[in-house]
């Protein structure tokens, strides 16, 4: 079963325009984000999908290869779409352009359950939510599930409510932006109309929900921080400056 991974990136964040190629530690986030996915055992290539000539320059004096996309893409999943169109590849893993922490035993965890369900078609990555600031903060990504491990919906807001509880008894999970998909469930995605939810809470995986596909989710002990904002940047600089993986590229 071939498999790759892309990143897809773009300048224009409304967060924080310029992201990917941001320094953390004297290198462009968007190199660390490619060289550690790149470490990856299950992969057998990694590639960078952008619409911004920036980060095409960026990743190409570190290595990377890049596929040029359209710039009209809202969602980071059609940008993924397109960019695979002449692709050979069976699962291709989505990995965000603002995770610089992923860990490449993520991308082994995510793949895994696609070696043994034919069916499956589309995988995230889940993790317990730790502190109450990162339930409330609407740039992670809440997920409630079935008894089953797949996705019931995923909200910018605090879900669970707490109404009943407080934070440290009630299980909150977040979504884990490494995904999987199989090739068949990538071009349908990326050929549905998006829906309203997906656009109310602009979340890629609501168009899948909303259409009626199951999304597994799995969880992982890696404790990642996306970068949406200047702050996160610093606070991920300072969260990345013990981490042994620096080491391997």
């Amino acid at each position: 079963m071939k498999t790759i991974a892309v990143i897809p990136a773009r300048m224009g964040s409304s967060r924080f325009p310029g992201k990917p190629i941001a320094k953390i530690l004297g290198r462009p986030m968007i190199e660390h984000i490619y060289k550690r996915v790149a470490l990856s055992k299950s992969l057998d290539a990694t590639y960078i999908a952008t619409c911004d000539e920036e980060i095409r320059e960026v990743a190409e004096s570190f290595g990377a290869p890049v596929i040029m996309t359209s710039d009209t893409h809202e969602r980071a999943s059609d940008r993924v779409a397109e960019a695979v169109t002449q692709l050979d590849a069976d699962l291709i893993v989505m990995v965000q352009g603002d995770e610089p922490m992923t860990h490449p035993d993520m991308i082994d965890t995510a793949v895994a359950p696609f070696r043994d369900d034919p069916q499956l078609g589309c995988v995230n990555l889940v993790r317990r939510i730790d502190h109450e600031a990162d339930y409330l903060d609407p740039n992670t990504i809440k997920v409630v599930m079935n008894q089953q491990g797949n996705a019931l919906y995923m909200s910018r807001r605090p879900i669970p409510t707490l109404a009943k509880t407080g934070f440290a008894d009630t299980a909150a999970y977040k979504q884990v932006c490494i995904i999987p998909f199989r090739r068949t469930t990538l071009y349908q995605y990326t050929h549905l109309p998006p829906t309203p939810l997906e656009q109310l809470e602009s979340v890629d995986m609501l168009r899948l929900l909303e259409h009626g596909f199951t999304v597994k989710m799995v969880h992982t002990e890696f404790n990642t921080q996306a970068v949406d904002t200047e702050a996160d940047l610093a606070r991920v600089a300072k969260l990345m400056e013990t981490d042994p993986l620096l080491s391997r590229y």
